[in-house]
Formats: structure tokens, C-alpha cells, sequence
């Protein structure tokens, strides 16, 4: 068999490390870059500080800090603009996976021509594009290392999964040191939105050795620390160790793409604006039950590597200890159900042949250990409205 094995030419981790942009994009030939900041970063003071460390050194950078949540084709347009009438030579990403999917997608608009409908699943954009370099400012989405995009098509209210080597960027610098600011929720969500990558790249049937070595080593990380930093949000050392499982989880993923999990989390973040960490988790327990038959050592090892099953335990137990431990995590995280989050009841079921046609369009759940039919991802949505566990 062969692997094909995907990353950024250069990954900097380590605290203070994103003061090195300057030398990255020296080495990149970049001397005119637009940053991309997310306006918490902005207003923080974080990308002026980049900007100014770069104008020391000669290079010359705008930043556009209008970056939308959840970023549609609309907004990728007006900073693909910017690039344009800047006459910029390069793209930095400063943010959580809004401003890092914001700057991938444009600078693939930039350098193709195309209108993002036309690049999205299933058409693999294997392309040579702008040059972009990520610094996450989160421990979650993995979008620094990986070979995707999600932007939603504004129109169609549905989101889009742009997937291939041009969505991968081409050096990411991973400062844990970033994340400090992040408040409770987005540490949460970000937190199990890692966790989810690692898991589906564990049990995805693209699966490979290098991207299960990666993913449970982010499930080790994350297992350990996810709870930890939730309980004090000031903890350096539990900070760090998320980032570095999160960067395993994205550089996991990217390598196999994603599975049911995200199938059924997208369409709910696109319609009802569900924050995509949140969505994931409040499918996670049922997907992971629905699974587990068509993988069972597979999500044992998974159990056994977050610390929720031991090596003692057989495979079928430790699969039933795993869902049990989801359902209690989303319970100790606050995780609302979609009624809790005050998602409408009605509209909500009646959209759902709409969230099912979306989900199985975007190809996902077939990379699933049990790949659903219409009428089970149809079930499956309609648990998930107030599912708590059993």
C-alpha cells in the first residue's frame, strides 16, 4: 500500500514561537503579506505586534481584520479583493479556523479564478496557489496543517468542504501562548473538535500508520489535558500539551479526511449556527455508538489512549466505556443539546431531509467504519435534538 502524506514544509511549535514570521516568510520569498486577523487578535494587540515585528525587519503587511465566524464565499471575496488591490504576494493567518479557512480559501480564489462552488467536493483542488502561513490561535480546529477548507456558500446556506493541496498551508507556526486569552467555551469547544479530528482519523477506512500514530498521540494529549484546562483556563502546561494534540489531530486528519462526526456536524453549523466544536460534540456520543461494531479495536484503542478504558479491558467493553465517558464529558463541558441551545423544534425536523442530502454530499460519512444510510443519518439527526446519553 501506498501512503501519501501531507503537511506544511515547516511547522514551528513552541511558545513565542510566532515571533519568528519574519524569518518564515523570508524564506518563503514573501515581502508584501496580508495578515488575516481574526478581530479578537486585533484587538488584543497581537496582530499589530506581528505587523510590527515584520515591518523591522523590511517586510511591509496589511491586515484585514474583518474576518467573519463561520466564513461564507462572500467574505472570502472581499479579502481575496484586498489581495488584489494590495498587490499582495502572500497570505498570514492569525486566528482560530475562520480567519485560517479564510485565508486558504482566498488565496485559492486569487490564484485559480474560480468561484468556490466550483472547487468544492468532490473535486480535489491539487494546485499550486499564494502562499499561506497559519497561526492558530486556538487548540482545535487543526486547519494550520490540514488540506481542507469549510466555507459556507451563502446562497445555498450550506457549507462547503474545499479539500486538496491548495487548502494546505504552507507553514504553520503553533504558539501555545496564543490561546491563553481564549475564554471557557471556545477552549471547550476548539478542545473536543481536536478530539474528534483524532478520533475519525483513527477509525477512518483512508486510514493509514503515520495518521494512527498521530491520532493517538493527540487522543494521549487531549485525553489528559482537555479537562484539566477547562478547570483552570490559566494552566500553561495543560495549554501546551492541547496544542500539540490538536496540531497531531490536524496533521491526523488532513492525511485521511473526516468521517460521519463532521457529516452530521457541518449542516448544523451551516443552518441552525451552532459553533462547529459544539456540533461535533453533541453527535459525537450517538455517532461513536452507531460505529462501534464496524471498528470495535479500533475505537478500544481510542477508549484506552484518552484514559477512559484500560488495557485490561476487552475491546467490546473498552468501546462501551468510550461512548459512556463522551455522553459524561459533554455533561462536565457544558455541552447544550440542540433543544438546550435553542434550536426550534419544527424547523428543525423539517429541514431534515435538507441536513441529510447536505451531509451525504459532502462525501464524509463514507469514510466512516459504518458508512450510514439516508434513513440512519435521518435517524441519527433526529436523536441528536435532545440527546443526553442513556
Amino acid at each position: 500500500m501506498i501512503n501519501r502524506v501531507l503537511m506544511p514544509r515547516e511547522i514551528l511549535i513552541g511558545g513565542g514561537s510566532r515571533f519568528r514570521l519574519p524569518g518564515v516568510l523570508k524564506g518563503l520569498g514573501v515581502i508584501r503579506p496580508l495578515l488575516v486577523a481574526d478581530p479578537v487578535m486585533v484587538r488584543l494587540g497581537h496582530a499589530d505586534a506581528l505587523r510590527d515585528a515584520l515591518m523591522r525587519e523590511g517586510i511591509e503587511a496589511g491586515i484585514f481584520s474583518d474576518v467573519v465566524e463561520d466564513p461564507t464565499d462572500i467574505s472570502v471575496a472581499v479579502v481575496a479583493e484586498r489581495v488584489v488591490a494590495g498587490r499582495h504576494d502572500g497570505l498570514v493567518a492569525i486566528g482560530g479556523g475562520s480567519a485560517i479557512d479564510t485565508a486558504k480559501a482566498a488565496a485559492i480564489v486569487v490564484t485559480t479564478g474560480e468561484p468556490l462552488s466550483a472547487l468544492k467536493v468532490p473535486r480535489i483542488v491539487d494546485a499550486v496557489v499564494m502562499p499561506v502561513v497559519a497561526i492558530p490561535t486556538t487548540a482545535g480546529t487543526g486547519s494550520e496543517v490540514t488540506r481542507a477548507a469549510v466555507i459556507t456558500n451563502a446562497a445555498a446556506n450550506e457549507k462547503m468542504l474545499i479539500l486538496g493541496t491548495a487548502a494546505l498551508p504552507v507553514a504553520a507556526i503553533v504558539d501555545y501562548e496564543l490561546t491563553l486569552t481564549c475564554p471557557y467555551r471556545v477552549t471547550v469547544d476548539t478542545g473536543i473538535d481536536a478530539l474528534t479530528h483524532a478520533l475519525e482519523a483513527l477509525v477512518n477506512r483512508n486510514g493509514n500508520p503515520h495518521a494512527e500514530a498521530l491520532a493517538l498521540s493527540a487522543l494521549q494529549q487531549i485525553g489528559a489535558n482537555l479537562e484539566r484546562v477547562a478547570d483552570n483556563l490559566d494552566d500553561h502546561a495543560a495549554r501546551e500539551a492541547m496544542m500539540l494534540g490538536a496540531l497531531h489531530a490536524g496533521l491526523a486528519v488532513s492525511n485521511t479526511s473526516t468521517a460521519l462526526i463532521h457529516g452530521l456536524s457541518r449542516p448544523i453549523g451551516a443552518i441552525f449556527h451552532v459553533p462547529h466544536g459544539m456540533s461535533n460534540a453533541m453527535v459525537l456520543p450517538l455517532v461513536t455508538r452507531f460505529s462501534l461494531s464496524s471498528a470495535p479495536a479500533l475505537y478500544a484503542a481510542a477508549a484506552r489512549a484518552l484514559g477512559f478504558a484500560t488495557e485490561a479491558d476487552g475491546d467490546v467493553l473498552a468501546g462501551d466505556k468510550l461512548v459512556a465517558a463522551f455522553e459524561a464529558l459533554n455533561r462536565r463541558l457544558k455541552v447544550p443539546t440542540l433543544r438546550a441551545f435553542g434550536v426550534d423544534r419544527r424547523r428543525y425536523f423539517d429541514l431534515l431531509p435538507e441536513m441529510v442530502r447536505q451531509g451525504l454530499a459532502s462525501g464524509t460519512p463514507n469514510n466512516n467504519p459504518r458508512i450510514p444510510t439516508a434513513s440512519e443519518m435521518e435517524t441519527l439527526y433526529r436523536l441528536a435534538y435532545e440527546y443526553e446519553g442513556v
